[in-house]
């Protein structure tokens, strides 16, 4: 990062300056005709005075010292500290910078320079279509060279069905998922939706694949056809069984169909 970092320790303290003491006028004993005694007893005391005068100087002095050795103690841990930090700083700088330039542009990601801007444009337009919804290959080109919708050249969306990153299975089984959750089916009536060329037109691996995988109830989805037949028109236990497994109808299994009818209380 550049720029200035906080000082981790705080504000340099200021150089601490002596305190001025005005040095104090010691008394002046005052002459008295005491005798020899009392003129000892002065000297002595102005000895003193003038000791301990000398002596307060000498502790300023002390605590002046420790205070400018403290504050240089100070301002040297801080140098080193932002040295220490400094090589930190440049190390970091340059991990960024060097991560920067192994991260390709995500807008750049899966375009091909080499072809044409139509080309890639039905890339991109193949990569929001799955974005959406489900599609089969084929279902994809159909979409991609629709005139009533995108319109593109064969060569421009064979090139984005080729070329765009998706897992063919995986869209046959979100297609199945999505007529289950809309509509009733059997598993052979799924299969024939998946693979039909009015359908999705998954090939039959693919739908084998989602209508294997899928997780339904069969003996639920007849039930629920069952009550749709029931509430569209009236009919008597075996019409109902007829149209359940019929190959023109449902295609529910005999079993299937019969838990239908009985469910349904015909």
């Amino acid at each position: 990062m550049s720029g200035s970092q906080p000082n981790p320790y705080g504000t340099f303290p200021q150089d601490s300056q002596s305190p001025n003491f005005a040095p104090q006028d010691s008394a002046k004993p005052k002459k008295k005709k005491r005798g020899f005694l009392k003129w000892g007893v002065g000297i002595v005391a102005v000895v003193v005075l003038f000791s301990a005068f000398t002596n307060n100087d000498d502790d300023d002095d002390a605590a002046t010292t420790a205070d400018s050795a403290d504050t240089n103690k100070s301002v040297d841990l801080v140098a080193e500290a932002e040295a220490e930090t400094e090589p930190d700083a440049a190390a970091g700088a340059d991990a960024n910078a060097d991560t920067a330039a192994e991260t390709p542009n995500s807008d750049a990601a899966g375009v091909d320079d080499n072809v044409s801007k139509e080309f890639q444009n039905a890339l991109r337009s193949a990569e929001r279509y799955l974005d959406f919804s489900s599609f089969s290959y084929q279902g994809l080109y159909d979409q991609l060279t629709s005139e009533y919708a995108d319109a593109y050249p064969a060569d421009a969306a064979q090139y984005a069905v080729d070329t765009v990153t998706v897992d063919w299975n995986e869209e046959a089984l979100e297609s199945a998922e999505n007529y289950l959750e809309f509509s009733h089916f059997s598993y052979q009536g799924l299969y024939d939706q998946l693979t039909s060329e009015y359908g999705e037109q998954f090939t039959p691996e693919q739908a084998q694949y989602a209508v294997d995988t899928v997780d339904a109830d069969w003996n639920a989805e007849a039930v629920e056809a069952a009550e749709s037949y029931q509430e569209l028109m009236p009919m008597s236990g075996t019409e109902l069984l007829n149209q359940l497994t019929s190959d023109y109808g449902e295609k529910f299994t005999p079993e299937q169909a019969q838990h239908a009818v009985t469910a349904v209380g015909l």
